[in-house]
Formats: structure tokens, sequence, C-alpha cells
């Protein structure tokens, strides 16, 4: 007797909001299919030796050891230890506006940072979990669904998800090329504006990172000041995410917004607005701590309410308050950070140099803007989304193609080289090393060795040398 088998129909799938279908989170791009090709095959110096080395993650861990240091010798920095009545207080703590230690020792460290050129207001700071959700955050009060900010192309590819996905803003790319060596042109800023309005979108803001975030490189005060008055005549606002501030190599070679600002008197100084983090700068991206600074007080007041959905706990902020108190860490800090990092940059640009490629000259970042435009085989995107596979794939490297970064001219890769070891690093630069010797290579051949064209041409020369040498027999 034959068994009935109930087949059930599938189950009605259930709707979901518009932020949960939709695809402005960005996450489709080759920037982060990078990092899961990494997390599929990590390399390991002993475990993994052949797998893939991560270089498209912007973390700085060159420094982590003083931070380490000052822990030891400061163990009450990271615990209440016989102090019951302050584990209490700080436990119990739920003031949105944060720990005014906390609060001021940030604003001090800002300052430090730019070289004492400009000064930061502790009651101006408003605390959030990492910039991402600072730009987020900004992004919400600034501008509604369907407005636009402009942002400057190559940008880091986040912003994609961090200011479209959730707030229904969108992003309206200033192209900029390497003419300019990536730097933000007055002509550029119109033709983006005037782009938005021909499309009937309304422009909020311009959004900038300085330093920049691929490039590696510092906004110059003459843009920075071109900038400030194109906002001012357009009424609307400028976002200035500085967070890799203290990773320039030389505090002379960066300019903030507020130093500009400070020189003018303050004027206008209620249309901007600048996020900083400690991911960066202190290598500490794990504990989400950003600030939002702004020059408007409206904005000031609701960043600190919506800041209830993006709190730092109160352990982080009395134990960062701490170190960052701390007048002779930070120096040594700031300034042995620098030193590092402009090592590690040289070691990098000498490494790929010796490869026969060309980068972006740069002062900060914790990366570089590598030049491969004359290895694609078509000068298209997808030229380059083709080598970009061949270098995850063959050389197991993870480094972010330019076209994630929106970038307009094929051929451009962000390369990190503060996220691991010296030790490490050489032996991505000898992967490089290896991969362009092997492309040399397949080139000579494809030009000499394999075309029709050789081929013809060297059986015409050898049935020459023949007729000669009959001729030339007595």
């Amino acid at each position: 007797m034959a068994i009935e088998i109930n087949q059930q129909q599938p189950p009605q799938e259930v709707g979901l909001s518009r932020i949960a279908v939709s695809e402005t989170h960005g996450e489709d791009s080759p920037y982060f299919a990078g990092w899961k090709a990494y997390d599929e095959n990590p390399y390991d110096e002993s475990k993994n030796p052949s797998g893939v080395i991560q270089m498209g993650l912007a973390e700085n861990q060159v420094s982590f050891d003083l931070v380490e240091k000052f822990l030891e010798q400061h163990c009450e920095a990271s615990s209440w230890g016989n102090k019951i009545s302050a584990f209490r207080e700080n436990a119990l703590f739920q003031d949105y506006h944060g720990l005014q230690s906390f609060r001021k020792a940030m604003a001090s460290f800002m300052e430090q940072i730019r070289g004492g050129r400009a000064n930061f207001d502790p009651d101006r700071v408003v605390l959030t979990a990492g910039a991402t959700a600072a730009n987020e955050l900004l992004t919400f009060i600034l501008a509604d669904p369907g407005d636009a900010l402009l942002v400057p192309t190559p940008y880091y590819p986040g912003f994609d998800r961090d200011l479209r996905w959730r707030t229904g803003v969108k992003i309206v790319p200033i192209h900029c090329d390497s003419s300019s060596n990536f730097q933000i042109t007055p002509q550029a800023l119109e033709d983006a504006y005037n782009n938005a309005e021909s499309m009937n979108i309304k422009v909020r803001g311009v959004l900038i990172t300085n330093p920049s975030n691929p490039l590696g490189l510092t906004i110059q005060r003459s843009v920075l000041e071109n900038l400030l008055d194109f906002v001012t005549s357009k009424n609307i606002h400028l976002v200035s995410d500085e967070i890799y501030s203290g990773s320039v190599f030389s505090s002379s070679e960066f300019v903030s917004v507020a130093e500009i600002l400070q020189a003018r008197n303050y004027k206008d100084s209620e249309r901007v607005h600048i996020v900083y983090s400690l991911s960066k700068d202190l290598g500490l991206p794990g504990f989400r701590v950003g600030t939002i600074y702004s020059y408007n007080d409206k904005v000031v007041t609701t960043a600190r309410r919506m800041s209830s959905f993006t709190l730092i706990s109160s352990e982080t902020q009395h134990l960062l308050a701490s170190m960052l108190s701390d007048r002779e860490f930070t120096q040594n800090y700031i300034q042995t950070n620098r030193e590092r990092l402009r090592k590690r940059y040289e070691m990098i640009i000498q490494g790929l140099r010796k490869a026969g490629i060309e980068c972006l000259a740069g002062n900060a970042g914790l990366f570089c803007w590598m030049n491969l435009s004359p290895l694609l085989e078509t000068p298209t995107r997808e030229g380059e989304l083709s080598l970009w596979n061949s270098i995850l794939g063959e050389v197991k490297l993870n480094i972010s193609p330019g076209l994630s970064c929106h970038c307009s001219e094929p051929g451009w890769f962000r390369v990190c080289f503060a996220n691991m070891s010296e030790q490490t690093l050489e032996i991505a630069l000898k992967r490089i090393q290896e991969f362009m010797g092997r492309r040399r290579s397949q080139h000579r051949e494809t030009v000499f060795g394999n075309s029709s064209f050789f081929r013809a041409l060297q059986n015409r020369k050898q049935k020459r040398k023949k007729k000669f040498s009959k001729i030339r027999r007595p």
C-alpha cells in the first residue's frame, strides 16, 4: 500500500521593512568580499603561511605596545581595586553627556594632535560608539531622506552603508582625479552640486575625510578655505571626518578645519561639524569610541539626545579618561606613533617601488594609494576587477580596489600596512614582487614568444639565414 506524503506549501514570506531589504548597505562591494576571502583563509606565520594576508583593514597596531605599557604601569585605570564606591558610581552612571573627565580629556587630546593650533570646548564634545555612529548620527540630523551629501571621490567604502543605508540620504560624488592629486577643485565642487540640482536632489552638506581615506593624504589649507566659502555660499553644512588626524607623519602637515574657523574668528562656524575617534590614532577600534564636535548649539543638543542609541560604557570612559589625562603618555604616544607610521609607510613604498609600482605621494594614514593601471588588460572597471581577483586568488593579498571607493580612474588600489607586523609586511611585499615578476615574464612572452607575428618573423629570419649561407658557400 502506497504511503501518501502530505507536501505542505512553503510558508508565505513575512514582509520586512524597507531598510531591511534595501541594497544601500553596500556590503555587496569587493571591499567586503575581500574581507570574506580573508576570513575563510587567514594568513598565519606558522599555521597557515600560504593564507590570505589582510591588507584591506585600516587598523593601527604599530604602537599598541605603548598602550599596553601604560596599562601595566597604571593598573588603577582599568580596575576599581578596593574602591567599591567608585564602581557603584560608574556602574549606575547613565548621563548621555558622558563622564565630564573623559570629555575634558578627549578635547585636550584633540588639541594636542593639532599641535595646540585649535581649541576644543569639552561641553561641545558628543560621545558616540565609534566614528561610524557619529557619521550616521550627523547625517540623520543634517538631512532628510532623499536629500544628499556631496562626498569627494575616492572615498571610504563604508560610507555607502554609514551615510545612506538607514538614513535614506543619497551620496552625490565630487569627482576628483590624479591630474590634481585627487584634491577637491572648485570646478569639481560646482559640478557635483549642479549635478544634484539637475536630478532635483536637495544638497544638505559636504562631507570630507581629512586626512583622506583612501588616499593617505592631508587636504591643503587653500582647499579647506575654498570648501568653507563654498558651503557658506550654498548655505549648507560641512562635515570634516578627522579620525586620522593623529596619524599624520608630521603635525605641521595637517590643517584641521577647526584651525581655519579659529583664524576666521568662528564666522559661519555653525555649519561646521568635526568627527573624531580613537579607533585609528590610538588603535582601539574594539572600544568603539567616537565623538562629534559641532559649532552649532542645536546640533550638539540633538546629537546628545540621539546618542542614547550609541552610548559608550562608563568603564571604557573611566579607563580612557585616565589614559588621555596623562600628558606624559599622550605626548610620547603621539610622537612615537607618527615616527613609526612614517617608517612603515616608507617601508611599503620602497618595497612597491622595487616591484616597479608607484603610489600617490602620501603623508598620513594607515595605507597607501597604489597605481596598478599599467597592469590592466583593459582600462575599465572590469579590467580592475579582473586584476583584483588575480591578486586576491593568486597572490593571496586582500587589497581594496579603487572602484569600491568610487574612484573614477581604473587601476588604483588602497593597501593597508599598519595592521600587521613588519615580518608579515615583508612577506606581502615579496608576494607582490614575485607577482610583478611573473606578469612581466608573461607580458614578454605575449609580445615576443607567443605572437604569430613573432613566430613568422623568426621563420623569415631562419629562411634568410639559410639562403645567405648557401650563397656564401664556395
